[in-house]
């Protein structure tokens, strides 16, 4: 049986997104079957992210709904081999979605995939609830500033009512903004409250890989992707010490 695991953040501008395609993009590299899932419905950008723009022509709640199938909705990438995009509708449905039958779903996706990333929407609202109500595992993902950190400890109170392993990324980070914030990563942990899986270097090959509709993973080997593929590998119970950010 596969893990779902759901990438969160209490508020926007996070990455969440950017790491969620990049740890799918490396466990998929790294040989797992991976089906990565947008919530975001109406500003679903990991298409984007993972270079499938246009390439999927169901979403999830086609399958909810049962008009599509799982299997059909779910495209696979063109390039990277096992990994999968089942995306998000670009408008909200007439009616609320049921956790039922995203449960379902998420049984179903355990039976075909390893691991199942879901890209849940930022803040605390219905889309969260509905992208975190069957996961495994849960990931958060904040920067170092005090706004994005409160709102993380927000999201982990929240999460932790029904997930018991929970992991913080700190993603963007500038060393040379900590050292005049006159700040750590283990204050952020403390902040959080979180035990840390990975830390990301701000890194504007991230950009530019998504305005070329390219994964990351394809165009580069250091900065962020090297920090993707160690959280992948942190997922699959390696032990790989944290990147040293200068």
């Amino acid at each position: 049986m596969g893990t779902v695991i759901v990438v969160t953040s209490g508020k926007g501008g996070t990455g969440k997104t950017s790491l969620t395609g990049g740890v799918a993009s490396c466990l998929a590299a790294l040989g797992r079957q991976v089906l990565c899932i947008d919530m975001d419905i109406g500003l679903r950008n990991l298409d984007i992210s993972l270079g499938m723009t246009d390439r999927a022509l169901m979403d999830f709640t086609d399958v909810l709904e049962g008009r599509c199938s799982l299997e059909r909705a779910a495209v696979e990438h063109p390039v990277i081999r096992n990994l999968y995009l089942l995306t998000a509708p670009v408008s909200p449905p007439p009616h609320p979605l049921g956790e039922s039958s995203m449960l379902d779903l998420l049984r179903q996706a355990r039976e075909r995939f390893d691991y199942v990333l879901i890209d849940s929407p930022a803040g605390l609202g219905s889309g969260f609830r509905l992208a975190s109500c069957g996961a495994d595992r849960a990931v958060v993902v904040s920067t170092n500033d005090s706004s994005a950190l409160r709102d993380a400890q927000r999201t982990v109170t929240e999460l932790g009512r029904s997930i018991d392993t929970i992991h913080l990324v700190m993603n963007r980070i500038q060393p040379k903004l900590m050292r005049r914030l006159r700040t750590t990563i283990d204050d952020a942990m403390d902040a959080a409250g979180l035990p840390l899986l990975g830390v990301v270097p701000e890194d504007a090959q991230v950009i530019l890989a998504a305005n070329t509709s390219q994964p990351l993973i394809l165009t580069s080997r250091k900065g962020a992707a090297l920090a993707y593929l160690n959280i992948a590998k942190r997922l699959l119970g390696e032990r790989v010490p944290l990147m040293k950010i200068h």
